[in-house]
């Protein structure tokens, strides 16, 4: 069920984001929120603008024009058409306000689990190292790795190095969690793993937009569908609206398309 409580704070909100590369326009026009506790999920073909979408809202990418804001505080807004960004200062500590999980794991080869978990909330957050390091093995262990703390991402399969990631974005306590196709560099076993760890983030109510292809764990899991495709936003709404009777031919020759 969409949550529709007008008091929920919006941790993402995205007005008439425009995103080129050269004289290909890769993002035309969106608009987007997201409420605190929920979990949306983003469907769409290749090359219709959903990492790019995701880049954008975590910063990574710099937006042409629109406005953007994250965890209620302004990161850029629209000026005559051009996005125009705060300053370094604000954009760190906004920087705080979510994790990032990529679909190829991002770890750090040299360092062990623990300290890919513990780094960036001692030497960014300057968190206490041993309150970080007590947390940490927490995490680990709420997302399957128990007694991994000393391995080095060599040492670990690739599902075992996505829940690393996982556990080292929850380290930062951010409000909200992006992931980028977490799951499509895994095996189909692997991938069952990764998705379960994922509902139970959900459970907990954490915050989460998911650039996926898994249509039946978006179907199951997610509160809100959108459904992209050449660079805008074709339909959005309920799972059971978007993925089981879309109103849009584009979504329906999708979804036709994913299921054989």
């Amino acid at each position: 069920m969409i949550k529709e409580d007008f008091n929920m704070k919006k941790l993402l909100e995205i007005s008439h984001l425009k995103k080129s590369f050269g004289d290909t326009e890769v993002l035309k026009d969106i608009s987007m929120e997201v409420n605190e506790g929920e979990v949306v999920a983003i469907l769409g073909p290749s090359g219709s603008g959903k990492s790019t979408l995701l880049r954008c809202a975590t910063l990574l990418e710099t937006m042409d024009a629109g406005t953007l804001k994250l965890g209620g505080e302004t990161a850029c807004e629209d000026k005559d058409g051009v996005s125009v960004y705060v300053g370094k200062k604000e954009l760190r500590e906004i920087k705080n306000t979510y994790g990032l999980v990529f679909q190829n794991f991002n770890l750090f080869p040299h360092y062990t689990v623990m300290k890919n978990v513990t780094d960036a909330p001692v030497c960014v957050q300057k968190r206490d190292k041993n309150e970080v390091e007590k947390e940490a093995k927490e995490l680990l262990k709420k997302v399957g790795l128990d007694g991994k703390e000393n391995s080095y991402p060599c040492q670990l399969s690739g599902g075992q190095q996505q829940r690393v990631a996982i556990a080292r974005a929850l380290a930062m306590n951010p409000e909200m969690l992006f992931f980028d196709e977490p799951t499509s560099a895994l095996d189909p076993e692997i991938t069952a793993g990764i998705l379960k760890v994922l509902r139970q983030l959900a459970d907990e109510k954490m915050t989460m937009i998911i650039v996926t292809h898994e249509i039946e764990f978006a179907r199951k899991v997610a509160d809100r569908v959108i459904f992209m495709d050449g660079g805008v936003i074709v339909e959005q709404g309920k799972p059971e609206d978007v993925i089981d009777n879309p109103s849009n031919e584009r979504t329906k020759a999708f979804l036709q398309k994913m299921e054989k």
